[in-house]
């Protein structure tokens, strides 16, 4: 499983509210390009997000689906992407004395990408998440929401 922390200067509501608009997931997560639809009920259990990945002409439409949903403490999603599979993603944020921190985990679970070693796919997936939460950050800092 790859991991990774961010300390942020804004409180665990905030980054709750950013991830609560579905609308915002390309703007915080490496990789969704673009959002085709919020299922009205976003971001209850079942709720997906309707997204592209890639880059323009090659696009991919998939979906992230909540798995649980725990304000402000804890969010995990099932992320699609396929041909390459689907990974279940935890968002874990705290209270700091000087804001808070998130905690993304991030595991292959079905398809190519979880039939390939881990020792491989957790420097790229940590890599990307450094950037996940970099954005992540900007948006809840900025009080986006």
């Amino acid at each position: 499983m790859a991991s990774n922390t961010r300390d942020l200067s804004c409180t665990t509501e905030d980054v709750f509210r950013v991830l609560a608009n579905g609308w915002l997931y390309p703007s915080w997560v490496v990789g969704a390009s673009r959002m085709r639809d919020v299922d009205a009920s976003w971001p209850q259990v079942g709720s997906q997000l309707h997204h592209s990945v890639g880059v323009w002409p090659a696009l991919l439409d998939d979906t992230t689906e909540v798995l649980a949903w725990d304000p402000p403490r804890r969010a995990v999603l099932r992320a699609r992407g396929w041909p390459m599979g689907e990974a279940q993603v935890t968002l874990r944020a705290r209270t700091t004395p000087t804001g808070c921190q998130v905690r993304i985990d991030e595991e292959p679970v079905k398809g190519p990408a979880a039939l390939i070693p881990r020792m491989l796919t957790t420097p790229m997936l940590r890599w990307r998440n450094a950037e996940t939460l970099h954005r992540l950050g900007y948006l809840a800092e900025g009080h986006a929401v």
